[in-house]
């Protein structure tokens, strides 16, 4: 399928990024000494989130910047060291929150709202977050240079449980646990309390029961 890409991330050949939806931010000149968590900048030709940063001042030689950066493209998580001073380029990247409507073979599809065009993101890239993806659920599709490069999940998400523990199924217990099943196919360890049937919210960062619905 011929498409914008990066890393696979592909907008559909019949989808045309309307003017509503490209984004003509003004880049600020940065310098290393600008650095702070959650700055997107641009390394080696791709775009990373600062995660953690250090400035250091020794006692000989030139002050530098320590960080821990991760590429919005990949998810590689490395440390880098930068220069006291020296220029940098922020990385200009924006969120367009999309539904999630339907998985096409190895494709999931999104649609803007408003202009009803589709996204579609291989599920080769899309990594273990998709297990908490849900039809009709909102998205964040994260774009760099027009191109989508990552999504974002809601950090709370409500799912059923659609099976447990035989064993325990039913079992009113308290301090427990036992795993469940979700709609999905994600499985969380859920009190024991919880039964077939009930809705939870679960936190997707963590994979975590949160409590029920």
């Amino acid at each position: 399928m011929a498409g914008s890409c990066v890393s696979s991330f592909c907008i559909s050949s019949s989808v045309r990024i309307s003017p509503r939806t490209t984004r003509f931010s003004r880049i600020y000149a940065l310098t290393s000494n600008d650095i702070k968590v959650g700055l997107s900048v641009e390394v080696d030709g791709a775009p990373w989130r600062v995660l953690e940063f250090l400035h250091v001042k020794p006692g000989k030689g030139a002050a530098f910047v320590r960080t821990k950066i991760r590429n919005y493209v990949n998810g590689s998580t490395v440390e880098r060291t930068f220069r006291a001073g020296i220029s940098m380029e922020e990385a200009n990247v924006y969120k367009e929150t999309k539904q999630f409507v339907y998985k096409d073979g190895s494709q999931f599809v999104f649609m803007d709202l408003s202009s009803y065009e589709e996204t579609r993101l291989n599920e080769a890239d899309m990594g273990d977050k998709t297990i908490w993806l849900k039809e009709g659920m909102e998205c964040n599709l994260l774009y760099w240079k027009d191109k989508v490069i990552d999504f974002e999940l809601p950090i709370t998400v409500q799912l059923k449980i659609v099976d447990v523990d035989p064993g325990l199924r039913g079992d009113t217990a308290q301090g427990g646990t036992k795993p469940a099943t979700l709609e999905t196919g994600a499985v969380v360890n859920v009190p024991l309390f919880v039964n077939v049937g009930e809705d939870i919210m679960v936190d997707t960062r963590t994979g975590t029961y949160m409590s029920r619905v």
